[in-house]
């Protein structure tokens, strides 16, 4: 097994490490598509191939052309280091800078096996958000990083990296772009053959900037969108009893089980891939899995006891077999109805959720009972044709075969499953039941394969049903708040509590010193959350934490988990972080200002200001990416990280960038007619007197604009 240090002393090549290909036992991706022609396939062997010296081209081309044929795409399995991968301890990184290694940290946990999606192909999340295009990238990075001084910065080329370049010490340490395609050749056609060659790659949103932390960054933004779904569409605080179905339970998906239980709903997710299945039910973020859809609606209808005789530590309604999830219906006991009871319960369905969907359909049809109350879906549906949405036609594995073989009939299946998809849902919307579209592109996709998803007098970002942003977060991101985040480098799970309890604190001092109504909800929600956190077990990988925050509780959190680094309360440095999917971070039509009206929604100022800004203004890294959530060439994005180590600088460079990263979107969302923001961005400039927003004039006689245009 080799070693921290091996792993920064550049690629092995002397003597090279034995190529064992693609490890057994793990998830990988699909076999990607890219069409190249010869001449292409020629180009992307090159481009490989210059990473190695050239005797040693001759072993190595074969072998790589193999994996182009194989896969679609060299991965370089070859170089896959076999040291364990995982997020450790900081002072264990041999570098010259403590940011150095806080980068290496975040780096080694989007890559650990237990937090990403296809760790071989360096796939973090949503089936292909890359940390890197291949695996000599990430031994040239390590090496660099280890290498690196305080007046270097390493520059990051879609994966690539250019090198280390002289800088200030106040500047970056690393400066990340992912797949900055010229906008006229930002197709999705044109990316599968830009990323065959090697020369860009889809970061998503977190996986190419190094900040993702496991499912629990989406559990806290899935919690809220559930309680506040609950609130808008059902009246209610209270969501016990209440029915969820969804899909999905890999990178991202996986956290809806958690948030499930946490916020006291019935949850039943379908996943087609049995690995993702049965890793969320190890993880303990699944309670029950089953294969069977009866069994999936007598749990709804009925309540459910442990055969006295089952296995300990396993599911109650399921059992494992060789591998095999097989329904114990026989367990059931109908005697008290699930929705009455008021179970709390994520039940995984192995299955295909357009399957679930018209079962559900069935019962409605058949008994007159709607068993359900809410509904959504997060496959990984930017991504339909490259097994991010799998048809009801086909089983997972014949699927896979498809999609490799002809491209075109798999396209034509996912398409006719997406028309069955919507048409189920739409059945079951004309009674008491509610779907909101959680940003995947889903009704994008669905749009486009013709299915029946059109609003009436709607603009070309508005669907039959909303878009999570639009109806339930949109007014959380107008408020400044979003998802902020912060990961303790000394793997130290006591480090993590110590901060659930200042960021406690510092939520219930603003709370005492008085907050409107709507951020004192707000607040409230986060302490219930992070107490709930912590009771539930959240970290899979680094010791992190999620909390949806606006900008005074942010800058208030980091400056006492910096004082608390100083006073040695908390041992190692604190990385600060956000999704990308933010107030400012993300410029995004059918997700992130899918609720912007005035035209703009079609802009990425926003996003590459905000890119800039923060690089400007402390940031230890930052990261620009042209796709994330809904695909490729429907977006640009970015993120920081910015590590805290006690010392004031640290604190000042906080302040002021977490005050720009919040405030930017703020600012542009007031801008464009939004209440909420204009009322936030007056209040932030009371209290910050450098702070001066050109403020919006509300057009107040709407007729006057017919009149004025009139011939």
């Amino acid at each position: 097994m080799s070693t921290l240090q091996e792993l920064c002393s550049g690629l092995p090549l002397r003597p090279l490490p034995e190529n064992r290909g693609r490890r057994a036992g793990v998830p990988h991706a699909p076999t990607r598509t890219p069409g190249l022609s010869p001449a292409e396939e020629q180009l992307a062997l090159r481009n490989a191939l210059r990473y190695f010296p050239p005797d040693l081209h001759t072993l190595l081309a074969p072998e790589f052309a193999q994996e182009l044929r194989l896969y679609g795409h060299i991965y370089m399995y070859r170089f896959c280091p076999s040291i364990e991968m995982r997020a450790y301890p900081i002072e264990q990184y041999p570098c010259r800078t403590t940011a150095a290694a806080a980068i290496m940290h975040m780096i080694m946990n989007n890559l650990d096996p237990a937090v990403a999606q296809f760790p071989q192909e360096l796939v973090t999340y949503g089936g292909n958000g890359q940390v890197f295009s291949n695996w000599a990238q990430f031994w040239l990075t390590m090496r660099y990083l280890s290498r690196m001084t305080a007046e270097q910065t390493l520059v990051m080329y879609s994966g690539h990296p250019l090198g280390l370049f002289p800088s200030d010490p106040r500047a970056p340490r690393l400066v990340i772009t992912n797949g900055m395609v010229i906008p006229n050749y930002s197709s999705r056609s044109e990316y599968e053959k830009l990323f065959a060659l090697g020369v860009t790659m889809y970061g998503q949103m977190t996986a190419g900037s190094y900040c993702y932390i496991g499912p629990q960054g989406i559990v806290h933004g899935t919690v809220l969108t559930v309680l506040n779904a609950g609130r808008r569409y059902l009246g209610v605080e209270d969501l016990a009893g209440k029915v969820l179905v969804t899909s999905g339970l890999g990178g991202m998906s996986g956290a809806q089980a958690k948030a499930a239980v946490i916020v006291g709903c019935i949850a039943v997710i379908a996943e087609v891939d049995k690995a993702a299945l049965a890793k969320r039910h190890r993880q303990g973020w699944l309670m029950e899995v089953t294969d069977s859809l009866d069994h999936c609606i007598r749990r709804l209808r009925y309540g459910l006891r442990r055969a006295q005789d089952s296995t300990p530590g396993l599911a109650a309604g399921t059992k494992q077999e060789a591998g095999a999830w097989t329904s114990t219906a026989s367990l059931l006991c109908p005697s008290r109805e699930a929705r009455k009871k008021k179970d709390v319960l994520s039940l995984g369905y192995h299955g295909n959720v357009v399957d679930l969907w018209e079962r559900l359909v069935h019962e409605l049809d058949t008994t007159g009972e709607l068993l359900v109350d809410l509904g959504s879906d997060q496959t990984s549906c930017h991504n339909p044709f490259n097994g991010g949405y799998y048809p009801v036609q086909l089983g997972f594995e014949e699927a896979q075969r498809l999609m490799a073989a002809d491209p075109a009939a798999f396209k034509g299946l996912v398409q006719e499953s997406l028309r069955r998809h919507v048409a189920a849902i739409n059945r079951l919307a004309k009674k008491n039941f509610f779907f909101w579209d959680y940003g995947n592109a889903f009704l994008l996709e669905a749009q486009r394969a013709g299915a029946d998803v059109q609003k009436t007098g709607g603009n070309k970002t508005e669907f039959r049903y909303p878009s999570y942003v639009q109806h339930i977060m949109g007014d959380i991101f107008s408020q400044g708040f979003g998802p902020f985040r912060w990961v303790c480098t000394s793997g130290d799970p006591q480090d993590l509590a110590v901060t659930d309890q200042l960021a406690t604190s510092v939520l219930e001092k603003a709370i005492a010193d008085g907050v409107k109504a709507s951020v004192k909800l707000q607040y409230k929600d986060n302490i219930r959350w992070i107490r709930e956190a912590a009771r539930h077990q959240l970290v899979v990988g680094s010791q992190a934490r999620i909390l949806y925050s606006d900008q005074k509780g942010r800058v208030a959190i980091a400056t006492a988990i910096n004082r608390a680094i100083a006073s040695g309360k908390i041992k190692a440095p604190v990385v600060l972080s956000r999704d990308h999917h933010d107030v400012s971070g993300t410029d995004s039509p059918f997700r992130e200002t899918s609720n912007i009206y005035d035209g703009s929604s079609f802009c990425a100022d926003m996003a590459v200001q905000n890119f800039v800004g923060d690089a400007c203004r402390g940031a230890t890294w930052v990261a620009l990416h042209n796709g994330g959530g809904v695909g490729w060439g429907e977006v640009i994005n970015g993120g920081f990280g910015l590590v805290l180590d006690g010392t004031p600088e640290a604190e000042q460079k906080a302040v002021m960038m977490l005050s720009w990263d919040v405030s930017n979107g703020v600012a542009r969302r007031c801008w464009s007619g939004n209440p909420k923001a204009y009322e936030i961005i007056c209040q932030t400039m009371q209290d910050h007197a450098g702070l001066e927003v050109t403020l919006p004039h509300e057009v107040a006689d709407a007729a006057l604009l017919q009149r004025a245009l009139r011939p």
